[in-house]
């Protein structure tokens, strides 16, 4: 059993910076790709980016430029560097093992104009 755990939200301003981790535990978790996702309030969960084990990135195109995701196979966590937020990245943000059905419980994110 696969147990994800996501820390590193809170309230920041917008053009601030935040860094969520996600630590596994219970896998192997180098040969997972993980990702992030957030769901804001009223909407629907949506992708923000995914690393392979390998380390290949992917991004969705609001998040270009401006997140960077990573990840340390020895700690067995995943990261995302959020830059220059705005209010509209305010989400619970989820770290996931992409297309493996694990979920981490969310971490909020709130960025303040």
């Amino acid at each position: 059993q696969v147990q994800l755990v996501e820390s590193g939200g809170g309230l920041v301003q917008a053009g601030g910076s935040l860094r969520l981790s996600c630590v596994a535990s219970g896998g192997i978790f180098s040969f997972y790709p993980m990702g992030w996702y957030r769901q804001a309030p009223g909407k629907q969960r949506d992708l923000v980016a995914t690393i392979t084990g390998g380390g290949t990135t992917y991004y969705a195109d609001s998040q270009k430029g401006r997140f960077t995701i990573s990840r340390d196979n020895a700690k067995n966590t995943v990261y995302l560097q959020m830059n220059s937020l705005k209010p509209e990245d305010t989400a619970v943000y989820y770290c996931a093992a992409v297309g493996l059905g694990y979920w981490g419980k969310g971490t909020l994110v709130t960025v303040s104009s």
